[in-house]
């Protein structure tokens, strides 16, 4: 089976930006919301640092109608956190959230010397990422690993996250697929999103697309949207799965709610062309202006076709080419484009311009 698209989906997901070697990136820094009282939740992955999301691709061309295919985005990271009943954990947590993170660095040090793995996962979190306490790769990992043989799913995936990488100690792949492997079978779902990464990738792991497949779908409907995205690809694709263009579009719609820009964008497309949902040009537009303003190249060219057309959409070519220019400012260039603006009125060109040095300049 040839899967170009999907290959490559993982090949990117398990990608650090520093390294020619598949890696995945360690826990994110970025702290989520407050947790409930009593039982505070795990935060969700970070968005923007690592992130898991596939990443779509499309080829410009002189329909208006944007026909993208999908490749990826970096994988998702963790920011693990102490769901207890245990009070004094939830003050670890607690400061931790609120960025106190030495007041949570001398607590969680209290509670972890006293047996208790969620304590342990979060003084390898804070050495993981120099929060309040110099970085130590080597300490993380072992607080890492005390919570990870206590059963802390959270630890046995920020473990993972380092052994693949190699900080904290030697790199040992094997290690990480089984930290990987037990941690999703307790119900991490980044765990089993990573998982079947390595299984879409066939390097670390034989190539299997279907278990591939089965592991995004735990991973899916715990909520991951990065998850979503991804297994939204297999249905579009019928990789792995029976193609389903329905099943996509809500798995689509569901990460688009949860702020996943790939997959803001389609589900833009989706609706725009009517496949597998209802066609409704105006909130595909509408959805492709949101991930245009979140930085989307592909959304600013898609953008951009509409509006200088004036498809599903007012006319409107200096707001159109004001996107086309930014679009290719970030490697999305469009010849047919170029050549359409060249042949635009100096003045109108000029205004376009102008529009993308504001909008430029503004970030």
């Amino acid at each position: 089976m040839k899967l170009p698209c999907i290959t490559m989906l993982a090949t990117l997901l398990l990608t650090m930006p520093a390294a020619a070697q598949l890696q995945i990136t360690p826990p994110a820094t970025i702290p989520s919301p407050p947790p409930e009282k009593q039982k505070p939740r795990p935060p969700a992955p970070a968005k923007k640092e690592a992130a898991p999301a596939p990443k779509p691709s499309a080829s410009p061309k002189a329909s208006p109608s944007p026909k993208p295919s999908p490749s990826p985005k970096p994988a998702a990271t963790v920011i693990p956190a102490p769901p207890t009943d245990n009070s004094s954990v939830d003050l670890v947590f607690g400061a931790y959230q609120r960025g106190q993170y030495k007041t949570a660095f001398e607590l969680a040090t209290a509670r972890a010397q006293g047996g208790d793995p969620k304590a342990m996962t979060m003084l390898g979190e804070l050495y993981s990422n120099a929060m309040g306490i110099r970085r130590d790769y080597a300490k993380a990992a072992e607080w890492y690993k005390r919570a990870a043989d206590a059963g802390d799913r959270e630890a046995m995936f920020a473990l993972a996250m380092l052994r693949i990488s190699g900080r904290g100690g030697s790199l040992d792949k094997g290690e990480a697929v089984k930290l990987m492997a037990s941690a999703a079978k307790l119900g991490e779902p980044k765990a089993a999103y990573n998982l079947a990464l390595l299984y879409l990738d066939g390097q670390t792991l034989p190539q299997d697309v279907r278990r591939s497949a089965e592991l995004l779908r735990q991973a899916a409907d715990a909520g991951l949207p990065e998850a979503q995205y991804a297994l939204a690809t297999f249905y579009k694709e019928g990789t792995g799965v029976t193609k389903d263009p329905e099943r996509a579009v809500r798995l689509l719609q569901a990460a688009s709610l949860a702020d996943n820009v790939d997959a803001e964008v389609e589900y833009a497309i989706a609706m725009f062309n009517g496949t597998g949902t209802p066609k409704n040009q105006p909130a595909a537009v509408a959805l492709l202006r949101k991930a245009s303003r979140q930085g989307s190249a592909i959304a600013q060219n898609r953008l951009a076709w509409v509006l200088i057309n004036g498809v599903g959409v007012t006319l409107d070519k200096v707001e159109g080419f004001k996107w086309h220019l930014v679009a290719k400012t970030a490697g999305k260039g469009d010849p047919e484009l170029d050549k359409q603006l060249s042949e635009l009125p100096a003045d109108e060109r000029a205004k376009a311009e102008a529009a993308a040095r504001k909008w430029l300049g503004s970030k």
